[in-house]
């Protein structure tokens, strides 16, 4: 297998690329993983892969006209978890999306059901790796990887993690980023109107009141900054609590004086217009309350798309950060976001450097690099023997 510098598309010396069935929420449900896999899905057709299939775990009834979508799996329906595995023996490996919330049965214990069923080689990518599990969680993520040929984690953090607090053969573990949409090249945003952004879906633990704290802190720089926060509710916070905490944000703002800079946005965008978004900001600012992250989309698409971080200490930023792309402040603190704004918004030269690092670490997070990794996997594991190192015999 051979490839050029300059065409991403794979040249193997002899026959097909394999097919490949993904397993995975899939648009139009809102959520990362939907989001992953059809990103996945176009790049591994971008680097050749012409037999993709998706089976689609679907807990919502709705429907797709998208024509890889060739099955679907209902929460809590043996019967669908047959034919998915059926389905999905027709193809030469299967990519399966692990998150313990969208499969049915008690911690997604499903799963085992559907991967006891597949006969072909496994992929699994993790997004979820608890560092304190129940002993239920743990028994499920352990299956997972026993079950699967490859397991996919996407920082060094994640395999670090999974190899010390879980019962996980190291041969069996491969890190692959987690992949991104790179925008065509822009000119940094004009520093008349500083602008920094935070997007994705709005629920507690997202930590964005800290930053309307800050803000109210920067009132002095000028031009004032405007916060941007780009996304909708949560549909599962909604269900619960209503707008609440959009609400509860609108009040702080309100009280902090700085309610006419901070702009709640919830337009649905496409990726590009999404892109276009995020490349017109100053700065991306992630303040999850979370110390656990050990994977973040939103991280990577905002370093891929050029731009300053300013982000909370979770395992995923500390990785992908520590070369220079972005700043990294403590958890639940308003001062240390403030300190990192006035620095990213009024110092060009510090901005300029972080975006010339986040230009470095860009291609090694590009769709088609990702797929083409997964592709390399796939080939791997369907032209070795049955046995591989990661399924249990």
């Amino acid at each position: 297998m051979t490839s050029t510098a300059n065409d991403s598309r794979f040249h193997p010396s002899a026959g097909r690329l394999p097919s490949v069935g993904i397993v995975s929420t899939f648009p139009p449900t809102a959520c990362g993983l939907a989001t992953f896999a059809a990103a996945l899905a176009q790049g591994l057709e971008t680097v050749g892969v012409s037999d993709i299939g998706v089976v689609r775990c679907d807990s919502e009834g709705t429907s797709t006209s998208d024509h890889r979508v060739v099955g679907s799996i209902t929460n809590g329906d043996h019967e669908s978890i047959a034919e998915a595995a059926a389905v999905l023996n027709t193809f030469d490996c299967v990519v399966l999306q692990h998150e313990y919330g969208i499969f049915g049965g008690h911690d997604g214990d499903d799963v085992l059901r559907l991967l006891d069923r597949i006969d072909v080689p496994v992929i699994t990518t993790l997004h979820t790796i608890p560092l304190q599990p129940s002993s239920h969680q743990r028994k499920v993520l352990e299956g997972v990887t026993a079950r699967s040929d490859r397991s996919v984690t996407m920082t060094m953090a994640a395999r670090e993690r999974l190899l010390s607090h879980y019962s996980v053969h190291p041969h069996g573990v491969t890190t692959i980023p987690h992949g991104a949409t790179l925008p065509p090249p822009v000119a940094p945003p004009s520093p008349r109107n500083p602008t920094v952004l935070t997007w994705g879906l709005l629920g507690p633990g997202k930590g964005i009141e800290w930053v309307i704290d800050a803000l109210a802190a920067v009132s002095d720089v000028v031009p004032p900054i405007r916060y941007v926060i780009a996304g909708r509710t949560h549909p599962k916070v909604a269900a619960r609590d209503g707008e609440a905490y959009r609400e509860s944000l609108m009040e702080r703002a309100r009280r902090h004086g700085v309610a006419d800079r901070v702009i709640f946005d919830e337009t649905y965008r496409s990726v590009p217009e999404l892109l276009e978004l995020v490349c017109s900001s100053h700065a991306v600012v992630l303040p999850y309350d979370s110390s656990d992250q050990i994977t973040s989309g939103v991280l990577v698409d905002a370093v891929a798309a050029g731009v300053p971080v300013i982000s909370t200490m979770f395992p995923h930023s500390v990785e992908l950060l520590r070369s220079g792309a972005g700043v990294l402040v403590p958890h639940k603190d308003p001062t240390a976001i403030a300190d990192a704004l006035r620095m990213v918004i009024t110092r060009p030269n510090v901005a300029a450097a972080m975006r010339s690092v986040a230009a470095e670490l860009a291609p090694l997070h590009s769709w088609p690099s990702v797929a083409k990794r997964y592709t390399e996997l796939a080939l791997d594991l369907t032209q070795s023997s049955p046995v591989s190192i990661g399924r249990s015999a």
